[in-house]
């Protein structure tokens, strides 16, 4: 099993961690992440985007000009596509554009990205993360003493109101518990920084 460093919210190390094989030693998938990223993309999408069609757009009911006899190529509506004014082409209309992907698929992507934060020293494991009071300098200060950079993605076991307010300010930082833990966010951040009781929940969940 791999083993990491555990550190205080000082910075210090004070041990040391053996991370489940399954979550930090798989084999990365590099196609599993991106279908679940883009999945996850696409269903955040709100889909609420329309457009009027020719036949939506207000006016037009009389013909421009006769048929025959002006030399001018026919036309029938002033709300056509190439009229300026005119409806829209295809025009986009309000749809639902989130799928699901397997279980399993989701579990390799999952899997993929905690052994590549691993493999490339990006995750931090504290020991814990617990404040007393909503202090965002108190969680500048353990970020800069644990460096984790200008974009981590805090973990912790369980949902905890004084540490996700907090840490929400610092731009770039999300605060996440164990179990809604996403293969989008872990990407999209430079460091994983995880409690030892969150990566127990990890196994928990997603094993």
């Amino acid at each position: 099993m791999p083993k990491v460093n555990v550190l205080n919210i000082k910075g210090e190390n004070v041990g040391e961690i053996e991370l489940n094989e399954t979550l930090f030693a798989t084999n990365i998938s590099k196609q599993a992440v991106y279908e679940v990223v883009k999945n996850q993309l696409a269903n955040k999408r709100q889909g609420t985007q329309s457009a009027k069609t020719r036949a939506e757009v207000r006016g037009g009911g009389r013909k421009p000009f006769r048929q025959k006899g002006t030399g001018r190529a026919r036309q029938g509506s002033i709300r056509a596509p190439h009229y300026t004014g005119g409806g829209v082409v295809f025009a986009p209309k309000p749809r639902d554009y989130s799928y699901s992907v397997p279980k399993k698929l989701r579990r390799k992507a999952l899997y993929s990205v905690l052994t590549s934060k691993a493999n490339e020293n990006e995750l931090v494991v504290l020991d814990e993360l617990k404040m007393d009071t909503f202090k965002t300098k108190e969680a500048a200060n353990i970020l800069s003493a644990i460096d984790a950079g200008k974009k981590a993605y805090v973990v912790t076991a369980e949902n905890d109101n004084v540490v996700y307010r907090s840490f929400r300010n610092i731009e770039g930082v999300d605060v996440a518990p164990a179990n809604l833990v996403n293969v989008y966010d872990l990407v999209r951040h430079n460091k994983l920084v995880i409690t030892k009781d969150a990566i127990a929940k990890l196994e928990e969940v997603f094993i």
